[in-house]
């Protein structure tokens, strides 16, 4: 849970760094809370009122996450564009995504791994 809200309190910092780990529990958090909130909205008759209200509040926070997660594989956050690609795009971003990043510092900064360890 710590990742995930890490994430949120860090939502408009497209500086540094991400882990991968950093990244894959942010997802992985994501995942059940849209789905409690689909089934929210099918029982109270608002779909899809709330589902769309959190993917708003989570925009910044994801986009800022996946700039960061390009940096640590020496991309720049330019390259997330790639996502708008059809069908290929947004495979290529989880090709990116589930790269390891670059040992060391790089030009986004220090490696996340050597900071926290």
């Amino acid at each position: 849970m710590n990742y995930y809200l890490d994430v949120i309190k860090r939502y408009v910092d497209f500086a540094g760094r991400a882990r991968r780990q950093e990244y894959w529990m942010f997802v992985l958090w994501n995942i059940p809370i849209v789905i409690v909130l689909t089934v929210l909205d099918f029982v109270l008759g608002t779909y899809p009122v709330l589902g769309w209200i959190y993917t708003l509040a989570v925009l910044l926070p994801s986009l800022g996450l996946s700039v960061r997660r390009l940096h640590d594989t020496g991309k720049s956050g330019w390259w997330y564009l790639v996502s708008f690609i059809p069908f290929v795009g947004w495979i290529w971003i989880l090709v990116l995504m589930a790269t390891e990043g670059h040992p060391g510092a790089n030009g986004y900064g220090q490696n996340p791994k050597e900071i926290r360890a």
